[in-house]
């Protein structure tokens, strides 16, 4: 199995940068004081289509041949990469069909719309999903960009840690999401190329906690019935993002509930932006552990800020 390099998401960054947005990296003195150690928030809340996902989804359509253009691209998506990859592909001139289970949150539903692709929904299990894409490429030959286990993805997810270290090079620890791990796999292979010395964790909620489980144990382990707010994170590992992550991440940490909802509300409240509760694990993290961070230099990837205000948890 080839795994991605620095090269290649170095390359990849090229190749997006007149299209995504470069994000912001956030401080506030008052959040240092309250979690005692140094944070810098790589702010992926403000990407297009309000998502980290942009960045891997607008790699994998810019490298797609004249003939795959044609053809369209389809993926099976819940949220995040649906409306990165419909937005992609109709800045490219790209058609875009979007499996989406019957109950993804409507806030992101209305964003694949408004962005142009076609949906089809389908019953909220990985088996109906992948079958429902399946009977989509049979049909129109569309090429499939799936949420992470594409290398070309990885590969644009990783642009955001380049960008982050190159504002902030003294960076010990970087910690970002892990749910399917095509963010984590990024941000671990720049992080480890551009400095070795650098601590790269990953955040995980404690009811969704397959990535922490497959990492302690050396064997890969899907995901069972996971319940958690964080609803970015309900995806298994694939064997790609595994052997990225066993290779260059450091630990995985699990959080509560109850933590990823304080810090997501400490969020809003004492920066003033808007952060999923998928984007609070990595803030949880120091929460729960906060002798380990003290006074630390920490690079949190906040990965999106698509949230339905209509089902706010607090």
């Amino acid at each position: 199995m080839i795994l991605p390099a620095l090269n290649d998401i170095i390359s990849a960054h090229e190749r997006i940068k007149p299209f995504i947005h470069r994000t912001p990296v956030l401080t506030s003195q008052q959040m240092n004081r309250i979690f005692g150690c140094e944070m810098f928030f790589k702010c992926e809340n403000f990407q297009k289509a309000g998502a980290f996902k942009f960045r891997g989804a607008t790699n994998a359509v810019r490298l797609l041949t004249k003939e795959e253009r044609k053809k369209g691209v389809v993926t099976h998506s819940s949220g995040n990469h649906a409306g990165a990859l419909s937005l992609a592909a109709s800045m490219n001139g790209v058609k875009a069909y979007i499996v989406m289970p019957e109950n993804a949150p409507a806030v992101k539903v209305n964003a694949v719309k408004g962005y142009g692709a076609e949906i089809t929904f389908c019953k909220p299990t990985l088996q109906s999903r992948e079958e429902t894409a399946r009977i989509i490429i049979e049909k129109t030959g569309a090429v499939l960009v799936h949420p992470y286990d594409n290398y070309n993805v990885i590969c644009g997810q990783g642009t955001s840690t380049v960008e982050l270290l190159e504002d902030i090079n003294d960076l010990e620890i970087i910690i970002a999401p892990v749910g399917g791990g095509g963010l984590l796999s990024g941000a671990a292979t720049a992080a480890r190329a551009i400095n070795g010395k650098i601590k790269i964790m990953g955040a995980e909620p404690l009811n969704a906690n397959d990535a922490w489980r497959s990492f302690a144990s050396g064997v890969l382990t899907p995901s069972v019935n996971p319940l958690t707010i964080a609803d970015g994170l309900l995806t298994s590992l694939s064997e790609l993002t595994f052997s990225i992550i066993r290779k260059n991440v450091d630990d995985i940490y699990t959080v509560k509930e109850e933590s990823i909802i304080e810090c997501m509300l400490l969020v809003w409240e004492r920066m003033k932006i808007i952060i999923e509760p998928s984007s609070a694990t990595v803030l949880a993290v120091i929460r729960e552990n906060p002798g380990f961070f003290r006074e630390r230099r920490v690079g949190l990837i906040i990965s999106g800020g698509n949230v339905d205000f209509r089902k706010l948890p607090f």
